[in-house]
């Protein structure tokens, strides 16, 4: 489970679709998984996430626990999702 810093940095080039235009997401047998990899430090990976959970995207708990990379300061983070495209 993520924990959520009150301050932080929050990546501001981010762009989204309007909850209409997104494509439907059902875990049905003809849904393409997709996945979604975060790179940086723990509190930008970690805000990110709480916006996009904000954003009604996804659930914090659904994101993989921060995986270190190896370099200084960097950790990723995985969603993996089925989403229906037609």
């Amino acid at each position: 489970m993520f924990t959520f810093p009150t301050e932080g940095a929050i990546a501001s080039t981010l762009s989204f679709v309007q909850p209409s235009d997104r494509p439907s997401v059902h875990p049905s047998a003809d849904a393409d998984p997709i996945r979604h990899m975060l790179f940086g430090s723990l509190t930008a990976v970690q805000s990110t996430i709480k916006l996009l959970h904000k954003r009604g995207y996804a659930e914090p708990n659904d994101w993989s626990q921060p995986i270190s990379t190896g370099r200084a300061n960097e950790v990723m983070a995985i969603l993996t999702k089925r989403i229906s495209v037609k």
